[in-house]
Parts: structure tokens; C-alpha cells; sequence
């Protein structure tokens, strides 16, 4: 099993970014990599709940990307920890039928205040072998620009 980290300085506020790690319309929006998609089907804020996501590949996409479905990427995430402000931690887990992409992969994210700014770092671990550590740190840098669209120009 192998690991990854990201960081990025965003000109937010610590309660901003936290809002958009925690709600399920902001997820849906930022959280699905490059030109994927997001949908949530269920969502529990809590620690020991979570969420249903799907993430899906656009229709141009060639061949089979999906881990459940031709162009489908669904996951269940439960909330291990929720710090308000300062930390989120996920434990997620892919639905698919390949062994290559089953356990539980750690998604933490961290918010630390630099000057007027804060430092988020995501940080992966136990991802499942099917995912090669550089395609997870290409799809989180993604994700990251659109968080940092997401809570600098809004929704």
C-alpha cells in the first residue's frame, strides 16, 4: 500500500474550506478530478457517518476508466474524524468487483493557517495497488484547483 501528499496555500478562511470539505452540494462540485463529475447519494455529517459518492468520467473518455462501471468511479467515505476548522479524515472505500482497488484508503485533510492564508494538505494513505501513487497525486492537484475555485469565485 502505498501513499501520497498535496498542499496548496488558498486564500480562504479556515471556516470556508471546511464548509466546502463537509457539505455535500460543495463536494459534488469540487471534489471529482480534471472534467469528472460528482453526485452524492447519501450523506451523513457526523463522526462514524459518511457518504455514498459517484464520480464519473465524461462521455469522451475512451475505453473502460471506471473502477464499478464503464464510466463510474462510486466510493462510501465514513468520517473518522471531524475537527471543525482544522481536520477532516476519511476512510473510503471503492465499490468494485477488481481486488486491486478493495480496503479502506485513509484520506486525510489537514487546514493550517499561514498569515491570512491556510495550507491545506490532503494526504492518502493505504491506497489500494490498482491506483498508481502519481495518477492519485494527478487527480488530487485537480481537485485542488477546483477547491480553490470553489471557495475563492463561489459556486
Amino acid at each position: 500500500m502505498s501513499s501520497t501528499r498535496n498542499e496548496r496555500i488558498i486564500a480562504a478562511t479556515p471556516e470556508r474550506l471546511y464548509r466546502a470539505l463537509t457539505d455535500p452540494a460543495a463536494l459534488s462540485v469540487w471534489l471529482a478530478p480534471g472534467d469528472m463529475t460528482g453526485e452524492i447519494h447519501h450523506f451523513d455529517l457526523r463522526e462514524g457517518g459518511g457518504y455514498e459518492m459517484s464520480l464519473y468520467y465524461p462521455d469522451t473518455e475512451t475505453g473502460s476508466p471506471g473502477k464499478t462501471g464503464t464510466h463510474e468511479d462510486r466510493f462510501s467515505a465514513t468520517f473518522t474524524e471531524l475537527a471543525p476548522n482544522k481536520k477532516v479524515v476519511q476512510a473510503i472505500r471503492f465499490d468494485s468487483d477488481d481486488p486491486a482497488f478493495g480496503g479502506k484508503m485513509q484520506m486525510t485533510v489537514l487546514l493550517e493557517p499561514v498569515r491570512e492564508n491556510i495550507r491545506v494538505t490532503f494526504l492518502f494513505t493505504d491506497i489500494p495497488p490498482g491506483i498508481r501513487p502519481e495518477d492519485n497525486t494527478e487527480g488530487t492537484e485537480q481537485s485542488l484547483d477546483k477547491l480553490e475555485r470553489y471557495v475563492t469565485q463561489g459556486s
